[in-house]
């Protein structure tokens, strides 16, 4: 029976209900198969506002549901349609008049009559009934599945930021990423290497540490950029100037690995950044020059877009809402006068997203030639800043005034609140989901794998209007078959995997669905236990097969901190515990306690400890990892941290300045930094990644 919901703010009307309907908002949810929560009619109202819908009263919600009713008679197409290989032809083409005329112009400009035997891609359609009424309508073909795993294999998994090794400045950057992943690939069998998002990030000090809630998406921060692995570097002249950067650069990383200090990640962009002002100043020769013109062609107004919300903010600071008045328009003439004025800028950002994207596609290929079936696993984050490049620029496809967040859940009673602009399902649609097309495409370039953060976004988000609490929120859907064709066929292009980030609650039918179209999943060990039998810990044979499978992930303690209960050690002296300390500690130890003496009865502990959990901590992280493999995942990723101990995790849900989320180096179990090329020779990480070498103890799984 589905429990009465409270009504602060009233209950949709019907006509309210039937119109939201109408334009994909929810009037209720269902945060468990046995509770129903309606939604407040404000959130429902702002929610169709924010879509372009007036529903401030009943006067307005009759019209508005008219209008909509109207329309969806009209229109002889949607605006989107899918047609998956080898299924039955969309409903909508079925459903037309008979004798209606078809024309198509496929993605390379051919024409055809019908929509029989077209060659994947994205095609725009026209129809014409014999009434003389036509429709147009964007045609995504799109290969039934998702690319497969070639094989399984195991990877590491890592915040790129905080693998310094000795020769990065004061942060990792991609030139350590490609060491460590031709280190894996070679000596260590591993398949791929998960990173965090690089996407662009809002510039100025403070910079928002969250590689969460990126400028742009689309574009890789160059902060991550290895200066003397630019080619132009070694023709620097200004020799003396360049030294000094480099002593700066040398006690920054210095005060990270071996005075404990945090990584500081606007010292080290200010740094890079007047590095990069001299090797930008050297002319390209005839090669580089071609790659920066393609580059520039191939990304075209978006690429502008983006140099140009740089090159302004360098001059009215990081939020494009408190620029001069024609300057918040990108399509202003303001803005293309600034865009003329600032011409250098412009190119010396432009020149920076070419340079960064080369790095990241040299990582991608020393994945490759080190033996990598995947590579690089990037992920793409789930929304974007509002201050920034991506919000100004593509301001015609967000929803004004709302923010992307989460409902109230057993973990967080408030909700959440991400503060990420949700782009709108309708606007989305009408330009042939272009903007999301683009997206994909751009970092598939360098990806071999892509995992998508949240991932049930594809279907739903969380729309909570500004300045409300996030209770006041309610889900706008999503046209997800499109969103899954275009991901289907930008992947297939790219010969990509993508893991979806499906943790949570989540919508019945999303998993079904997405494993359907072979997005594979994310189990983490410590939440797979059997929720609908005795809520004891899984047995390996009963996780599901297409998953990638951790320990742990980056928002979450590290293996050892759970083990011995750090981990809630740490959120009491932070205040972030809802009940006493002694019953979370309690209830972490028996729940490693559980896990343990699962290991114990599968034969994966080689020796047993006597003790209480953690006392044999080195054996018991190995177990843990042998369970993973004894899982019938595809995909093993370990947590690097986990490799030599670390009891730190790089991001504590609930915190800001209480923590340092996002800014701590990987380091040992007593908190010292270990740069990359003492992490690759630890006997404890050696020994670990023992356990999962396909010659080693992966050779005895089912």
């Amino acid at each position: 029976m589905a429990a009465a919901p409270d009504e602060p703010l009233g209950q949709p009307s019907a006509d309210l209900a039937r119109l939201a309907g109408l334009h994909g908002v929810a009037t209720s949810y269902r945060p468990a198969p046995d509770r129903t929560v309606q939604v407040p009619a404000a959130a429902v109202t702002a929610a169709l506002a924010a879509l372009g819908v007036d529903a401030t009263g009943p006067d307005a919600v009759r019209t508005a549901l008219a209008a909509r009713e109207r329309e969806l008679r009209e229109h002889l197409l949607p605006p989107t349609l899918v047609q998956w290989t080898g299924a039955e032809p969309p409903a909508a083409l079925t459903a037309l008049p008979a004798g209606t005329r078809l024309h198509v112009e496929t993605e390379d400009g051919r024409h055809a009559q019908d929509t029989a035997d077209l060659p994947l891609g994205v095609h725009r359609l026209t129809a014409t009934a014999p009434d003389g009424r036509t429709g147009e309508a964007c045609l995504v073909v799109a290969p039934d599945r998702l690319p497969a795993p070639a094989g399984r294999s195991y990877g590491l998994l890592v915040q790129l930021y905080s693998l310094l090794s000795r020769r990065s400045w004061g942060m990792g950057d991609l030139t350590d990423l490609a060491e460590l992943a031709g280190w894996a690939g070679h000596t260590a069998g591993a398949g791929f290497i998960q990173v965090n998002p690089l996407h662009a990030a809002v510039p100025g000090a403070p910079t928002d540490p969250s590689p969460y809630r990126p400028s742009s998406r689309r574009f890789p921060d160059p902060v991550h950029l290895r200066i003397e692995a630019v080619p132009e570097f070694a023709h620097v002249e200004d020799h003396e100037r360049l030294t000094g950067l480099l002593q700066r650069a040398e006690r920054l990383r210095a005060a990270v690995l071996d005075k404990g200090a945090l990584i500081d990640r606007d010292a080290v962009w200010e740094l890079k950044r007047e590095a990069l002002e001299l090797v930008l100043a050297v002319p390209l020769g005839p090669g580089r020059q071609a790659s920066y013109d393609a580059f520039r062609a191939a990304h075209g107004q978006a690429l502008d877009d983006h140099a140009t919300w740089n090159a302004l903010a360098e001059l009215h600071g990081s939020d494009w809402h408190h620029w001069p008045d024609g300057l918040r328009d990108p399509r202003s003439a303001a803005t293309a006068r600034a865009r003329s004025d600032l011409a250098g800028r412009v190119e010396f950002h432009a020149r920076l997203a070419w340079l960064t994207d080369g790095q990241l596609r040299a990582a991608q290929r020393a994945a490759r030639e080190a033996g990598m079936p995947v590579g690089i696993v990037h992920d793409l984050a789930v929304g974007v800043h509002p201050a920034g490049a991506d919000a100004w620029a593509q301001q015609d496809v967000y929803a004004a005034g709302m923010s992307v967040g989460a409902p109230p859940d057993a973990f967080n009673a408030r909700g959440q609140d991400w503060g990420l602009p949700p782009w709108r399902p309708d606007r989305l649609a009408a330009t042939g989901f272009a903007p999301y097309r683009d997206l994909l495409r751009a970092l598939f370039r360098y990806a071999g794998a892509l995992r998508i953060d949240h991932v049930m976004g594809l279907f739903r988000l969380w729309w909570v209007p500004q300045g409300n609490p996030p209770t006041d929120g309610t889900y706008v859907h999503y046209d997800a078959d499109a969103m899954l064709a275009l991901l289907a066929l930008e992947a297939t292009r790219a010969g990509a995997v993508v893991i979806g980030e499906d943790l949570g609650t989540v919508e019945p039918g999303v998993r079904e669905a997405l494993q359907r179209r072979g997005v594979l999943g994310t189990s983490v060990l410590w939440f797979e236990r059997d929720w609908e039998g005795d809520g004891r810990p899984l047995p390996p044979e009963r996780w599901r097969a297409d998953c990638l499978a951790t320990a742990t992930t980056h928002d979450l303690p590290p293996t050892a901190a759970r083990l011995t209960g750090d981990h809630v050690e740490l959120r009491d002296s932070l205040g972030l515990l809802t009940r006493s300390a002694a019953e979370e500690r309690a209830e972490a130890t028996a729940d490693a306690a559980e896990w343990l003496a699962l290991l114990g009865s599968l034969g994966l502990l080689d020796s047993p400890a006597a003790g209480p959990p953690g006392s044999d901590e080195e054996e018991e992280i190995r177990a843990v990892h042998r369970f993973l493999l004894r899982t019938p995942a595809r995909l093993i990723g370990v947590w690097l941290p986990d490799g030599i101990g670390d009891r730190r995790p790089q991001n504590l849900p609930g915190t800001w300045d209480e923590y340092p989320n996002w800014r701590l180096p990987v380091a040992d179990g007593e908190g010292r930094p270990v740069p990359l090329e003492e992490l690759v020779a630890s006997p404890r990480l050696r020994a670990l990644l023992e356990v999962l070498r396909p010659s080693g103890g992966g050779t005895a799984v089912p």
